[in-house]
């Protein structure tokens, strides 16, 4: 997936805690990529991505709306850069792999605004009538909150200076997966460059160590 730097303005998603319009339950600042559960790190490229899933509805409530329940999964992406240069993801691709080697690309918010417009809660699609407008007022739907919580949240920063942490969302399509889509998956990152344009090697974060440390947490 690469990442879409120019549909929403791009925002600063670092260790600062980010602006919640609409929430009161502010996002936990992001930490250094090696502190969370399921990360990878390369030493000789001074580089450590994480991903912390989102997959539990406590988690929602950080959002506007409930992905989850549509069958998309939120999923925080932690960047450190601990080198000298920095380090693009201009044109990385960034996909969810599933147990049975499946490859999820990222969604966009049409994605999720489809789902929510055409399907019920069993997942069946259904044809929906057109909502009749309000009296006094245009209808409520769920797209402006989707498409806020994507600008407010989703990983945009393309590029990652020396010394720092970025971090942001994106949402995978767990629909048709089947059961609990996280143990023997990983998050897969491919064509993650230097500042002279040198590719990284792959990097695989594995979320049966976030199931892991989970588990050893409700002990």
């Amino acid at each position: 997936m690469r990442l879409r730097s120019f549909i929403f303005p791009v925002l600063a998603l670092s260790l600062s805690v980010p602006r919640l319009l609409g929430s009161d339950h502010p996002l936990p600042p992001a930490e250094d990529a090696s502190k969370y559960a399921a990360f990878d790190t390369h030493v000789d490229e001074n580089l450590t991505i994480a991903a912390e899933p989102f997959e539990t509805k406590d988690k929602m409530k950080y959002f506007r709306v409930d992905y989850l329940k549509n069958y998309f999964m939120p999923i925080r992406i932690i960047v450190t850069n601990n080198g000298n240069k920095p380090v693009s993801l201009e044109q990385a691709r960034i996909d969810f792999i599933t147990a049975s080697g499946e490859r999820v690309p990222a969604a966009e918010p049409e994605d999720v605004e489809r789902r929510m417009t055409h399907v019920n809660n069993t997942g069946r699609k259904i044809p929906m009538p057109p909502p009749l407008p309000p009296a006094g007022g245009k209808p409520k739907t769920p797209d402006a909150k989707i498409e806020q919580d994507f600008s407010e949240f989703e990983y945009s920063d393309v590029v990652v200076a020396p010394h720092t942490t970025k971090s942001g969302f994106l949402f995978y399509d767990m629909q048709g997966v089947g059961g609990n889509p996280l143990p023997g998956a990983r998050l897969s990152f491919r064509k993650v460059q230097d500042a002279d344009g040198k590719q990284f090697f792959p990097y695989d974060i594995l979320f049966d160590k976030y199931l892991s440390a989970q588990k050893g947490q409700a002990h």
